[in-house]
């Protein structure tokens, strides 16, 4: 099996449904709530956490098997549970509604496959083996966990914020690519993976010519 990779982006208000009640239907919940999605959750008894979103307003939760028509409207699906025989006509609503779908351990009834995921505030790593040895995808994500720690949030969150001064102060392309790579492979991420902010942000300011945003913000002491 061959991938595209992508990423998805714009899920808030969409309509996603979630099939099952077990952890990973709750983690695809949480995940998708976090990105602002609207979020109905299918299953007949799910686990008390997932129960108590459904409380809080969360979620729309409808206590029962799937039925046709639970994907009218919807943008994506996930089915958290391993069942070919009941994914299925779940399937076949998805390719008929023109909804992604996605089946756990079930790749023929995906047009998606979700890889693992690291992340760190802005910094998104997706991994798949393409369905090969996802336990590979895993110990890779447990690696680059390791590897791409908070600093990479934090300096993340810092490019961010420079991104429209930078673009003023140097329209000319070139310029800005040459400022833009020095920041990435300077010792930034070092100085912050070391829990040296104030240097971090004396290096940017040098490095860039801009004050740095949070600096402009910060009240006086």
């Amino acid at each position: 099996m061959n991938v595209y990779p992508i990423f998805l982006n714009d899920l808030a208000g969409r309509r996603c449904v979630v099939f099952g009640g077990n952890h990973e239907a709750e983690r695809k919940v949480r995940e998708l709530l976090d990105l602002g999605a609207d979020v109905v959750l299918i299953a007949p008894a799910p686990e008390a956490r997932l129960r108590a979103l459904a409380e809080d307003g969360r979620l729309t939760w409808h206590a029962r098997a799937y039925v046709p028509g639970d994907l009218q409207g919807a943008f994506l699906a996930i089915v958290a549970e391993r069942n070919p025989e009941a994914t299925a006509p779940i399937y076949r609503e998805a390719q008929a509604e023109k909804v992604l779908i996605n089946a756990m351990d079930d790749v023929p009834h995906c047009t998606f496959v979700a890889g693992s995921v690291v992340r760190q505030g802005a910094l998104t790593i997706a991994i798949s083996t393409a369905g090969a040895a996802p336990a590979l995808s895993v110990r890779l994500r447990e690696r680059f966990e390791q590897a791409f720690g908070p600093e990479y949030a934090a300096f993340l969150d810092l490019m961010r914020a420079l991104r429209a001064p930078m673009a003023t102060r140097y329209p000319d392309f070139e310029e800005r690519r040459r400022r833009w790579y020095a920041l990435v492979d300077g010792d930034v991420l070092a100085l912050l993976r070391a829990g040296r902010r104030e240097e971090a942000l004396d290096r940017i300011e040098a490095l860039t010519g801009l004050r740095v945003p949070e600096r402009e913000t910060a009240p006086e002491r």
